[in-house]
C-alpha cells in the first residue's frame, strides 16, 4: 500500500513523504486501518518493521480529527521500556507534529522532575515516557489521566521482563474508562505474561502477527565462528574489525566489565570506540548514543541495553562477542543492522561457555547452523556433546525368605505383671533385674 493511499490527514502524508517513505510496511498496512477504526490492537512484528509509524500515524489522525474528551488531560500516552527507545519515538513524533498545532513532551526517569512538571502543566496532547517516571507524576497528582483517549505500549514484552507490571497496572487504573483505546505492540505474542496482561488492558483486541517470532532477517547475512577461549575470541573480533568493510559496528557482550575492557583495547589499537552499559548515568548514556548516532564513533561496545529500539541506519555489522542467554535477544541484536532496506552482517563468536546458549538460539531459529573459519585461527573446540541420558534400570525385587517363626513360651491362664525393660547405660552400675512375679489365677 502506498502512504498516500492511507486514510489519514494530508499533513501527515506530507510529513511521512519528507521522511522518504512512499510505501507502507506490512505491519503498517495491517495495523493502521484497525487503529483508526478505534479498535484495541495486540500486534507483533520483528524489529525494524516500521511499527513506530504503525501507531503514531493513527494517534496523530485521532488528535487532528476528533474532539478531546477533556480540555487539559493528555490525549495520547506512549510507554516504552527504555529511555533510548522513548527518545527515538519522540524524535519521530516531533517530525509528524512539526506542521501542526499538536503539542508533545518527553517524560523520562533520570531527568529533571520539576522541568517535567512545568511541561505537563502546558497541557500537551502527547506524552512519550517510561512507566516508572510516568507513575511518579500520577501518584503525586501532577499528571491526570481520566481523559486519556489512547494508551500505546511499545515493546510490551520488554516492559514486563523489566518488571514494570505494577507501574503499567497503576497507569491502566488511572485511565480506566470505556472510551479509552489501547494499542499493544510486542516482539512476540507467544509471551505468556503479555497475553495475560493484554486480557486486563485490552477490550476484544484485534490480533495481528507479521512474521513468526523466530523469522530470519532476509537482509542480514549471519555467520558463526568457534573459539577455544577468550584470547581466541579477541583475535577473531580484531580480525573482523580490521578486514570487514564496516560503516559502523555494534559489539554485544554479556557484562559491563567486558564492554569497558574491549572498548579500551580497541581505543589502544587506534580504533574509534565507545562503551555503553546500564550502570552509566542517564546523561552519559544520552551523550554516548547521540555521539554514536552522529557517526563520531565507528564502534559501540554494549550490553543488551542497545539490542532494542535503536534505529541506527549506518550500522553495517553486529558482532556477538557473547551469545545472549535469552534467545529472543539474538533476533533483536542482529536487528540493529540491515535496517531501512540496507543489507547487514551479523557475526557470532561461540566459545565453550556460549555453547548452551548457542544451541538454544539454533533451536529457536529452527535451522541447523554451520560454522565458518578464519585462515590462521584454528580452534580445537568443536562444540560440546550433549550430556548422556541417564538410563534407570528397573531393580528386581527378590522376595525375602520367610524366617522360621519363633515359638513363644506359653503361660497357661497366667498374667504377667511388673515386667520392666531396662536400657543398659555404659559405665553404669551393674544392672539389676526385677523379679518376675507370676500370679496364678487358676482355680484350686
Amino acid at each position: 500500500m502506498l502512504i498516500k493511499d492511507l486514510p489519514i490527514d494530508q499533513r501527515l502524508i506530507t510529513s511521512v513523504s519528507h521522511l522518504g517513505f512512499k510505501e507502507t510496511t506490512q505491519i503498517q498496512a495491517d495495523s493502521i486501518p484497525v487503529a483508526i477504526a478505534g479498535k484495541d490492537l495486540l500486534a507483533s512484528s520483528k524489529t525494524g518493521s516500521g511499527k513506530t509509524l504503525a501507531y503514531l500515524l493513527p494517534a496523530m489522525q485521532r488528535v487532528l480529527k476528533s474532539r478531546a474528551l477533556t480540555r487539559r488531560d493528555p490525549r495520547v500516552l506512549i510507554l516504552t521500556p527504555t529511555r533510548e527507545l522513548a527518545k527515538q519515538v519522540y524524535a519521530q513524533l516531533r517530525l509528524l507534529v512539526s506542521n501542526t498545532s499538536v503539542k508533545s513532551i518527553l517524560v523520562l526517569g533520570g531527568e529533571n522532575f520539576n522541568d517535567q512538571v512545568k511541561a505537563i502543566d502546558k497541557d500537551p496532547h502527547f506524552i512519550v515516557g517510561t512507566p516508572g517516571r510516568i507513575v511518579d507524576h500520577v501518584k503525586k497528582g501532577l499528571l491526570h489521566l481520566p481523559g486519556l483517549e489512547l494508551l500505546i505500549l511499545d515493546e510490551a514484552d520488554r516492559m514486563l521482563d523489566l518488571g514494570f507490571a505494577e507501574q503499567l497496572t497503576a497507569i491502566n487504573e488511572a485511565a480506566n474508562h470505556r472510551l479509552r483505546q489501547t494499542l499493544m505492540f510486542s516482539a512476540t505474542l507467544g509471551h505468556g505474561e503479555v497475553n495475560e496482561f493484554a486480557g486486563h488492558l485490552l477490550k476484544s483486541p484485534i490480533r495481528i502477527t507479521v512474521g513468526e517470532e523466530n523469522q530470519q532477517h532476509s537482509e542480514i547475512t549471519q555467520r558463526f565462528y568457534l573459539a577455544d577461549n577468550l584470547n581466541q575470541k579477541e583475535k577473531l573480533l580484531f580480525h573482523f574489525l580490521k578486514e570487514e568493510q564496516i560503516d559502523q559496528a555494534i559489539i554485544f557482550t554479556a557484562t559491563r566489565a567486558d564492554t569497558e575492557r574491549l572498548s579500551a583495547i580497541l581505543i589502544e589499537k587506534g580504533m574509534s570506540a565507545v562503551a555503553l552499559h546500564g550502570e552509566l548515568s542517564q546523561a552519559n548514556r544520552n551523550k554516548i548514543m547521540d555521539s554514536f548516532s552522529r557517526g563520531k564513533q565507528k564502534i559501540l561496545v554494549t550490553t543488551d541495553i542497545a539490542s532494542r529500539g535503536l534505529d541506527l541506519v549506518h550500522v553495517s555489522h553486529v558482532l556477538n562477542f557473547d551469545i545472549p542467554k535469552h534467545t529472543e535477544e539474538y533476533i533483536h541484536r542482529i536487528g540493529r543492522t540491515g535496517r531501512a532496506g540496507e543489507l547487514g552482517d551479523a557475526i557470532s563468536i561461540i566459545g565453550p561457555k556460549d555453547w548452551d546458549n548457542f544451541k538454544k538460539v539454533e533451536s529457536f531459529v529452527a535451522q541447523k547452523i554451520s560454522f565458518d573459519k578464519v585462515e590462521g585461527i584454528n580452534p580445537k573446540f568443536k562444540g560440546l556433546k550433549p550430556a548422556p541420558k541417564k538410563v534407570f534400570k528397573e531393580k528386581k525385587v527378590v522376595a525375602d525368605k520367610k524366617k522360621p517363626a519363633v515359638k513363644k513360651a506359653r503361660v497357661s491362664n497366667k498374667k504377667q505383671e511388673n515386667v520392666f525393660h531396662e536400657s543398659i547405660d555404659v559405665g553404669a552400675a551393674p544392672m539389676r533385674r526385677k523379679k518376675r512375679v507370676i500370679i496364678d489365677d487358676s482355680e484350686d
